[in-house]
Order: C-alpha cells, then structure tokens, then sequence
C-alpha cells in the first residue's frame, strides 16, 4: 500500500499496544516502524532493475523480518525513552511490522511474506491507493490522537478505526468473488476458451474489476463494473514471446519471467524489445492501448550483458486514466 496508509496503520497499531502506557508516541513509533519495511525501495539505486524488483517486497516484509529486527529496535527505543520496558517496545515494532506485509499480500503485487521460501503471497484485492480504506482510517486515528492517554474515547476511536478498516478489507474478498464470477460466465457466454484468469481491483476503487485472461497466443483484458449492462469487451495482446528469441535463455530474463508469474507480453519498436509485466494493466482504458504501467526495455551491450531499463511513463495519461475511470466505473 502508499506510504501514508501504512502510517496510518503503524501509528493505529502504536497505539493499540502501547498508547495507554506512552500516549502519543505509541502512534509516533508505530508510524515509523509502518514505513520501514518499504526502505527496500532504497535497493534501485544500489543494484539493477531485475534485482531490485527482487528485493523489493521481500526480506523486509518477511516474518523473518519482524520476529528478528522487532526486538533489536525495541531494545533502542528503550534506551532513550522514558519507558523502558524493552518487551512492549518490541511488541509495537514487532505488529507494526508484520501488519505492513500482510496489508500489502491484498495488493496485485503482493509480498514475499514467507521469505526466504519463495512463495509470493498476493490477494489481489484491493489497489495500493485505496481512499475507502485509508480516510475513515485516518480520521479516527486522529480523533484518537486528540484525546488524552487515559481516556476512553482514546482506545474507542483507535479500535473503531481498525475494525472499519479490516470489515472493509474483509469486504473486498466478497467484491472479488463476485467480479471473478462475472468474467468467468461472460467467458463462457462467448466461448472463450482460456487456461487461466485472474482478477484485480482499477485504481482508488473496488468498484471497477480487471481481469487478465491467458488463451493461447493471447492474453485478453477486460473490464467490469458492479454498475455494467453491457457484455464486457475483452482486448487481445498477443504473447509475442518468440520475439525474445535467444533471449529467453538469459538470467535476467528468465527472472523476469518468474517475477511477473508468467504474465508478459513482449513488443517490438523498430529494433527496441520490450517487456510488458501485464498484472499491472495499462495507463489507459481505450482499446488497444499499449501504455503498460510497467514496460521494460530489454538491451544488450557489447560484451552480452542484458538489462531491462523501465521506460519513462508520461504523466498526461495518468490525468486521462482517471478521467476515464470515472466514465466507466458508472457503467459500460
């Protein structure tokens, strides 16, 4: 999820652990300890693209990760704080962090929460900006943040804003479930034959559903809103994996492959190839848009070594994307 529910949900679980005994630095270190799982972003300037998409969501969103770094910065914080019970510093950090993960296993990219068994959990629920589950979180938490330590509306408020938040995740599933379903009969209705299908929210709602499609020389994409009384209109990409030629036998590109869970596209602009990482969509609704959200360019230099280098997105259809959204989350 964006940074700031993930503060939202460290300081709301600060709170919750520690906010009687430490008031409002409860929120303020459960805040920090909900940011620090995503310094891992920190690896794209140290490494290469492959690598970094590795990292990234991986050891710091780990079980691991909290069960062994919980303590260490729960024996810091007491150093210099007033409270010194080094045990319940240590709880903040440990449900600070291992919320932080869990939160992120309902996004399309999800997280490696299992690390270092490579087994990428991804419910692919809920968008990584979501206003519906971050607002009414962030008003609570500081309706909470108002009151004095010691007094009831404190712990209320914080509580309500955890229970809304978690009912609303809960509710997701059920969204999911019914958008699957949706695209699932309409592929029957128009005797797509298909190996696999896969679902995940548009962006700031969970109203609009995409689904990705795996056929055989083709991956559909399609939309669907609760609101629709339309058929839904599939998109066809084609595979296009044969453009990878020699390529499909490198590293990097074999781990790319793995990072995207198979589904990749590959074009061609004049001699430039690209790696279109389908789960992410694309930057515009129109039919046959080509404006993946993530596209890598794949080069090798003179001595063979092979890179993928992101390409730059335009921010214009960003704006259009939401624009357009708002048209077709009211129906088709």
């Amino acid at each position: 999820m964006d940074s700031l529910t993930q503060i939202v949900l460290g300081a709301a679980i600060g709170e919750a652990v520690l906010g009687r005994k430490v008031g409002n630095k409860a929120m303020l270190y459960g805040a920090i300890a909900g940011t620090i799982p995503d310094l891992d972003v920190f690896s794209s300037y140290f490494t290469d693209t492959v690598s970094a998409l590795e990292i990234h969501r991986g050891f710091t969103h780990s079980i691991f990760f909290s069960i062994c770094f919980a303590p260490l910065f729960g024996w810091i914080v007491s150093k210099y704080e007033r409270f010194k019970d080094i045990k319940g510093w240590s709880w903040l950090f440990f449900w600070a962090f291992i919320t932080h993960p869990i939160l992120d296993a309902h996004t399309t990219w999800g997280t490696q929460l299992f690390w270092p068994i490579d087994y990428p959990i991804a419910f692919k629920t809920i968008f990584v900006i979501d206003p519906l589950y971050t607002l009414p979180f962030l008003v609570f938490l500081i309706l909470a943040a108002c009151q004095k330590r010691d007094a009831p509306k404190r712990r209320y408020y914080n509580n309500l804003g955890l229970i809304i938040s978690s009912s609303y995740l809960l509710l997701t599933f059920g969204l999911k479930g019914m958008a699957y379903s949706q695209f699932k009969k309409e592929l029957e209705s128009q005797q797509i034959a298909y190996t696999k299908l896969e679902t995940k929210p548009s962006p700031l709602n969970t109203v609009l559903w995409s689904a990705n499609v795996d056929t055989k020389d083709h991956y559909l994409i399609g939309y669907y809103s609760f609101f629709d009384e339309k058929p839904i209109h599939f998109e066809a990409y084609p595979k296009n994996h044969e453009l990878l030629g020699g390529l499909i036998l490198e590293k990097k590109v074999k781990r790319m492959i793995h990072i995207s869970q198979g589904w990749y596209s590959i074009s061609k602009k004049e001699e430039q190839i690209f790696f279109n990482d389908l789960r992410f969509g694309l930057l515009s609704l129109k039919p046959g848009a080509q404006n993946f959200v993530f596209q890598y360019e794949i080069k090798t230099d003179a001595s063979g070594e092979v890179t993928f280098t992101e390409t730059v997105k335009n921010r214009e259809d960003a704006k259009q994307l939401l624009s357009d959204l708002w048209k077709r989350i009211k129906g088709n």
